[in-house]
């Protein structure tokens, strides 16, 4: 049994045992990731396989906490089998096991129906995969009203959309940054930010770019969560394991200054914390937006 699944079995075991009933927060990704002594891509895929058992639910401003019903669902059969479910089901192998591990296959065998019943409600795998990405992108909760200024804007919306690709690391393999595509809630994503831009003097171009590079940068960090669990189910090593064994055998007479840096550290050394890291690289990129808007301001 893999750590997320560990993880993810003991709050099923706390679940089901009612020593977390429905409505309770349940830790948090970070919280998890420090008492098993895993990466916190690790600790996300077991809330992510949790969310579709239907658990566990995110809930705005109160975290991960168990779901009302507190049971998995499931079809019965192929007679109660709903796209819905073979969505739900196609997330749930990939939010756990990657998006290469995906196949209609695999679905069928996860709910436990017949090879080709899937086929009746997604015509391919492709195009199931686009419904994936719709409903993932659909999950945070925009809020009923924007908070002022654009600034704000743009950090909720790069927030939530962090948010989503933090939920599903496969999101960011499967979207172009030249072709994207166009799903109506990834696409609210854009309506929001170019909104919130309209009105500062810019022109369309700049105003194109500036939404492009936001989701870009969110999309690049991101790219890194799924290759983090896979390399650390791969190896058997945490991050900071797998940084003491290879730089121990490496010579670094010929790099003055990152060995400074280095032997610089306190002692609990450099921990690069993807969620830590994105609201600090997201501060230095909306510096960077609102210099460019106020010099081409009239």
């Amino acid at each position: 049994m893999t750590s997320y699944q560990q993880i993810a079995e003991d709050l099923r075991q706390r679940i089901t045992s009612g020593e977390l009933a429905p409505g309770d927060r349940v830790p948090s990704t970070r919280q998890l990731a420090i008492r098993w002594g895993v990466a916190p891509a690790t600790a996300a895929k077991a809330l992510a396989a949790l969310t579709h058992e239907e658990l566990v639910e995110p809930r705005p401003r109160s975290g991960t906490v168990v779901a009302e019903r507190g049971r998995p669902r499931r079809p019965a059969g192929d007679r109660d089998l709903t796209r819905a479910h073979v969505i739900a089901a196609a997330m749930e192998i990939a939010d756990t096991e990657g998006i290469a591990a995906l196949s209609m296959r695999g679905v069928a065998a996860r709910l436990g129906v017949s090879t080709m019943s899937p086929y009746r409600h997604v015509g391919s795998k492709d195009e199931m995969v686009l419904l994936m990405a719709d409903t993932a992108y659909g999950e945070p909760v925009w809020p009923a009203t924007p908070p002022q200024g654009w600034r704000a804007r743009c950090e909720l919306a790069a927030h939530l959309l962090w948010q989503a690709h933090r939920a599903h690391p496969w999101l960011a393999h499967i979207t172009p940054l030249g072709r994207p595509l166009f799903l109506p809630n990834l696409m609210t994503y854009g309506e929001w930010v170019l909104t919130s831009l309209d009105g500062l003097g810019l022109d369309p171009t700049t105003m194109l770019n500036l939404q492009v590079l936001l989701y870009s940068h969110v999309q690049g960090l991101a790219a890194n969560l799924e290759r983090e669990a896979h390399a650390q189910s791969t190896t058997g090593r945490s991050d900071e394991e797998w940084t003491e064994h290879n730089m121990a055998g490496t010579d670094l007479t010929h790099l003055p200054t990152f060995t400074k840096v280095i032997a610089s550290l306190p002692p609990t050394g450099y921990d690069l914390d993807l969620d830590a890291f994105f609201p600090y690289t997201l501060k230095i990129l909306l510096d960077g937006m609102e210099a460019l808007i106020t010099q081409k301001r009239p």
